[in-house]
């Protein structure tokens, strides 16, 4: 499966790449800025550019951008991701002097995403840190993976299931990303309370 990882040159873009690399995926690390993408992807060992070239023949387009340009970010990639099947990753916060707080009230940006894209997308990994990407072993949690397309939710939950030592679990329609983005704030809030890197890990599987 090739990836394409649109803002891959941020932190957790980077530690993805590494990781989905390290597993034997073809990886192309996008940025805003061609030049910049080569020199993160070759430090990396992926190929990388420009988001344009990323997302071109790839088979799910990961948008690990920041919240704040993922909109804009997709906007302009309507075109070249065409009908490619999109993972949003990004969680939509407002960093407050209480703490760190969902950034809407209604809806979710993967939700919002899905109505500038005509591509399926899902949402996940949000519970997922780039510390934990880049650790020796794969974390001891479960991936969670949301979204209405069948063909998208399949593709993310794989790619899911190979970065945790726990499980992917399909956590139902893209509605639900609203709690899936939300819960990033409640880790953060966690991990600045207890200086841990939380996740998470659902209970009563078999």
């Amino acid at each position: 499966m090739k990836i394409a990882i649109v803002g891959g040159t941020g932190t957790f873009g980077r530690a993805l790449a590494r990781r989905l690399h390290g597993l034997g995926y073809e990886v192309f690390v996008g940025s805003r800025d061609a030049t910049r993408g080569r020199e993160r992807a070759l430090e990396l060992g992926v190929d990388g550019g420009s988001n344009e070239e990323a997302v071109k023949a790839a088979d799910l387009v990961v948008l690990a951008t920041r919240s704040s340009a993922a909109l804009d970010t997709a906007r302009s990639l309507v075109d070249a991701i065409g009908e490619t099947p999109v993972l949003s990753v990004a969680s939509d916060l407002a960093f407050t002097d209480a703490g760190v707080l969902p950034g809407r009230e209604q809806g979710s940006l993967a939700e919002e995403l899905s109505e500038i894209v005509r591509a399926p997308v899902a949402s996940g990994l949000q519970s997922l840190s780039a510390a934990h990407l880049v650790a020796p072993d794969p974390p001891d949690e479960d991936a969670l993976v949301c979204g209405d397309d069948a063909r998208a939710k399949e593709q993310a939950l794989e790619l899911a299931g190979r970065l945790v030592a726990g499980r992917a679990i399909d956590a139902g329609p893209l509605a639900n990303s609203r709690a899936l983005e939300a819960m990033t704030a409640v880790i953060l809030n966690v991990n600045r309370t207890y200086s841990v890197t939380a996740g998470i890990r659902l209970t009563g599987f078999p």
